[in-house]
């Protein structure tokens, strides 16, 4: 896997996708809200974590995630709301997708300064 690693200012950028099986949209995106609401409660980096469901393609989820770097996505997958969406999503989904990483380049990530 190669890296990606984003300039000052920029964030990095998590895309995964999921094919939920059929009667399992309800489960999966119940499990998806508590990784989703988690991250942005308890991860000081993660500054978005959208689902996603794309208009035609009703067993299709999307999440879009963003970091304000590399290290905060890291942090994110030794998580326990993570590791209850792991736990919980092999069984509700036909197919997982490559996860896209990406760099950010508009708009510039703003930090917050205490």
């Amino acid at each position: 896997m190669s890296t990606v690693s984003p300039a000052d200012g920029q964030a990095f950028v998590v895309i995964a996708q999921f094919q939920v099986k059929p009667g399992s949209l309800d489960a999966f995106l119940d499990a998806a809200r508590d990784d989703a609401m988690h991250s942005l409660v308890d991860e000081p980096g993660c500054r978005q974590f959208d689902i996603i469901r794309p208009a035609g393609m009703d067993d299709t989820v999307i999440f879009y995630e963003v970091y304000d770097r590399r290290e905060d996505f890291d942090a994110h997958l030794e998580t326990p709301h993570l590791a209850r969406f792991r736990k919980a999503f092999p069984a509700l989904i036909l197919e997982e997708r490559p996860v896209l990483f990406s760099v950010r380049h508009y708009p510039l990530q703003r930090r917050m300064h205490t």
